[in-house]
């Protein structure tokens, strides 16, 4: 498995954005593919963004397409997102997650939190009105 350690989060004002970074610890990480979820209070945990391991599409919640970017830097072990436009209901504790990546990905792909098998702790974005 793949340790993996979030960072970035933190306090905002609505109409701001954060930047949120994944570490991962395993030197293979351009194998795996990338998802942030998220859970807000009370709520189950959702899924926000993924990427292959091929970086070569990118996946997200219909909601957040157009405010949300994930992104990866192979060469330095990160998964990144960056959330513009922030509103009060997208607080939440928010999760990378990884799996080993399989060879091709459909572009319908619904990635859901059983497809990956590695989480981090999580890290808390609280968006404030």
């Amino acid at each position: 498995q793949v340790q993996l350690v979030e960072s970035g989060g933190g306090l905002v004002q609505a109409g701001g954005s954060l930047r949120l970074s994944c570490a991962a610890s395993q030197r293979t990480f351009s194998s795996y593919t990338m998802a942030w979820f998220r859970q807000a209070p009370g709520k189950e945990r959702e899924f926000v963004a993924a990427i292959p391991w091929s970086g070569d599409r990118t996946y997200y919640e219909d909601s957040l397409k157009g405010r949300f970017t994930v992104s990866r830097d192979n060469a330095k072990n990160t998964l990144s997102l960056q959330m513009n436009s922030l509103k009060p209901e997208d607080t939440a504790v928010y999760y990378c997650a990884a799996t080993y990546g399989r060879s091709w990905y459909a572009p319908s792909w619904a990635p859901k939190e059983a497809d990956f098998g590695s989480w981090g702790q999580g890290t808390q974005v609280t968006v404030s009105s």
